[in-house]
C-alpha cells in the first residue's frame, strides 16, 4: 500500500514513511493510491471478533510494511478494558464502543447511539491517539528517532495526545489551543498535565489561528525537518485510519447481515471524523447516509446543501457551546474533495489555493463556478444539518426526560440532525463525542444540576495549570518550540 498527496506531489511513501510527517510536501494530505476494498466473507468472519482483533484486520490493509505480528502487538496493547474504562453500567468494556439503542418508531426506524468516549480523556479522541502514541513510539525506537509533535486543538484532540504521549521516550508535544475558548473541564484537563514533555501554549485567536500555524510550519520544510516535526491533527493519515475502525464496530453491532444498511450522523468540525465514514463507506462498508451536524459555525452544512465551500475569518467563527466545532476551515475536506474530483490533484491543489486567497469556492456549476461536481455529492452518501444552542439543550432536555440518559452538547448536535435524517429499515447510528463532564456549565443550564463525573475527575479545575499565552505568530511559535526541543 502505498500513498500520494491530494495535490499531486509525485513520490509515493508507505504506511510508516508518512505516519510521522503530517501534511505532503506539496501541502496537501495524504491518500492510498486506491482504497482497499472489504468482501462480503471478510465482515461474516468480523462480526465476532474483540475490537483489538477488528483494529488489527483493519489496520492491516493500510500498514502493509508493519509487521503482522507488531501490528497486531501493538492493537493488542492499545485496545483494551483498562485504557478504555466504561463509563456506563451494564455495558460490555470488552467491545471498547456499544451501541445502545435510544429510539425505535413502528416505521422501523431506529436511532442508536455509539459509545466513543470511555477513554483516559472521555472523548472520541482517545480512539485513534491512543493508538498514534504507540505506533510512534514503536516507529521512532526501531530507528532510534525522535519526535516533536506540533498540533492544534479545539478541546477534544490536544488533550487526548497528552494523555497518549506523556511519557512516551523521544516523543514531546507542543500543542496550540484558542485561550479561553475551551470549557473550563477540558482546559484543566490539558493544562493540568505536568509532564516535562508536554507543553501546552494558548493563543488569542479562535482555532482556525491555530490550525493554520500548524500547517505554516508544517510547509517549512527545513524547519520541520531540522526540528523533527510530526502531528496528531487529523491531517496525519494514521488517526483517520484508526477512526474508521469503529464505523465497522458500529456496522457490525447493528446488523445481523450484510445486505442490511445503516446510517451515521456525525458531529462536525474539521471533517476528520466523518472522513474516517467515508473511508470506510470507499471500502465497501455499505453505509446508506453519511450525515454531517454542524453548530453554528456550518461551512460544512453549506457546503452540502449548496455545493459551496466559504470559509470564515476569525471574527467571523462564533464561539458555541459545542466548542470542539467551533471550526471554519475543516482541514481534512481536502481528502473528501480529491474523491469527489475523481483524484483530479491538479484541481485540487487550484481549488485550495483558492481557499487560501479567496475564500473559498463553489462546485454548484453555473457561471463563475470552479465544477458542477455538487450534483455527484448524493452517490456518496452525505447529507447535512445544523444545530444552535437553543437546540442542544432542547436535545439534551429531551433524551435526559424520554430516556434518563444524558447526552454532551456535541452529541446533542447530532441526535437534533439525526432525527431529521431517519429512514425505515435503516438504523441511525451517532456517534457519541464526549462525555456530558466535560461541558457542564451546558448541562447545568439544560437541566438544572451537574453532569455525573468519573472517578477520578472530581476537583480536575481546581489542579495547577501549566501553559504560555502567545499572540498568533508563527515566528514566535517556532522560536518557542525551537528552544525547548532539547535538539
Amino acid at each position: 500500500m502505498h500513498y500520494v498527496s491530494t495535490r499531486g506531489h509525485a513520490a509515493a511513501q508507505n504506511f510508516s514513511e508518512i505516519l510521522l510527517g503530517g501534511l505532503a510536501p506539496d501541502g496537501g494530505l495524504y491518500l492510498p493510491e486506491e482504497y482497499p476494498q472489504v468482501t462480503s466473507a471478510e465482515l461474516d468472519q468480523w462480526r465476532s471478533l474483540s475490537y483489538a482483533d477488528l483494529a488489527f484486520e483493519v489496520l492491516k490493509k493500510f500498514a502493509t510494511d508493519v509487521p503482522e505480528a507488531d501490528l497486531r502487538a501493538l492493537t493488542y496493547k492499545t485496545y483494551t478494558a483498562d485504557v478504555y474504562r466504561n463509563a456506563r453500567a451494564g455495558e460490555d468494556a470488552g467491545r471498547i464502543t456499544p451501541l445502545s439503542v435510544l429510539e425505535e418508531e413502528k416505521d422501523g426506524s431506529k436511532l442508536l447511539l455509539q459509545a466513543l468516549s470511555n477513554g483516559p480523556t472521555l472523548a472520541f479522541k482517545d480512539m485513534a491517539m491512543q493508538l498514534l502514541g504507540n505506533l510512534f513510539e514503536y516507529t521512532l525506537a526501531k530507528n532510534d528517532a525522535k519526535l516533536n509533535i506540533f498540533g492544534a486543538t479545539s478541546g477534544d484532540t490536544g488533550s487526548a495526545a497528552e494523555y497518549a504521549m506523556r511519557g512516551k521516550k523521544g516523543i514531546r508535544v507542543f500543542m496550540l489551543s484558542p485561550h479561553k475558548k475551551m470549557s473550563a473541564f477540558q482546559t484543566a484537563q490539558m493544562f493540568s498535565l505536568q509532564d516535562p514533555n508536554i507543553f501546552n501554549i494558548a493563543v488569542e485567536g479562535v482555532f482556525d489561528d491555530c490550525q493554520d500555524m500548524v500547517k505554516a510550519v508544517s510547509n517549512d520544510h527545513a524547519f520541520k525537518a531540522s526540528q523533527k516535526i510530526g502531528t496528531v491533527n487529523s491531517i496525519n493519515w494514521a488517526r483517520v485510519v484508526a477512526q474508521v475502525v469503529y464505523y465497522f464496530r458500529g456496522y457490525l453491532s447493528a446488523t445481523t447481515s450484510n445486505d442490511q444498511k445503516v446510517s451515521f450522523t456525525v458531529p462536525s468540525g474539521n471533517f476528520g471524523n466523518i472522513c474516517a465514514g467515508h473511508i470506510a463507506r470507499m471500502m465497501g462498508l455499505p453505509i446508506d447516509k453519511l450525515v454531517a451536524a454542524t453548530n453554528e459555525n456550518d461551512v460544512l452544512d453549506e457546503f452540502f446543501r449548496t455545493g459551496i465551500y466559504r470559509v470564515r475569518k476569525s471574527a467571523e467563527t462564533y464561539h458555541t457551546s459545542s466548542p470542539s466545532m467551533d471550526i471554519s476551515k475543516a482541514s481534512n475536506f481536502e481528502r473528501f474533495i480529491h474523491d469527489l474530483l475523481d483524484g483530479d490533484s491538479v484541481r485540487v491543489r487550484a481549488l485550495f489555493h483558492k481557499v487560501e486567497t479567496e475564500g473559498g469556492f463553489s462546485l454548484a456549476g453555473g457561471p463563475g463556478s470552479d465544477g458542477d461536481e455538487f450534483a455527484k455529492i448524493a452517490r456518496f452518501g452525505f447529507q447535512s444539518g445544523k444545530s444552535t444552542h437553543e437546540d442542544r439543550l432542547a436535545t439534551i432536555r429531551d433524551i435526559q426526560q424520554r430516556y434518563n440518559v444524558t447526552i454532551d452538547t456535541h452529541t446533542a448536535d447530532g441526535v437534533k440532525v439525526a432525527r431529521e435524517y431517519m429512514a425505515p429499515g435503516v438504523p441511525m447510528i451517532v456517534l457519541e463525542t464526549a462525555l456530558p463532564a466535560k461541558f457542564n456549565e451546558t448541562i447545568r443550564e439544560a437541566l438544572g444540576r451537574d453532569a455525573q463525573r468519573p472517578a477520578g475527575f472530581e476537583n480536575i479545575e481546581a489542579l495547577p495549570q501549566r501553559f504560555e499565552v502567545m499572540a498568533a505568530d508563527v515566528a514566535q511559535v517556532k522560536t518557542y518550540i525551537a528552544t525547548h526541543t532539547g535538539l
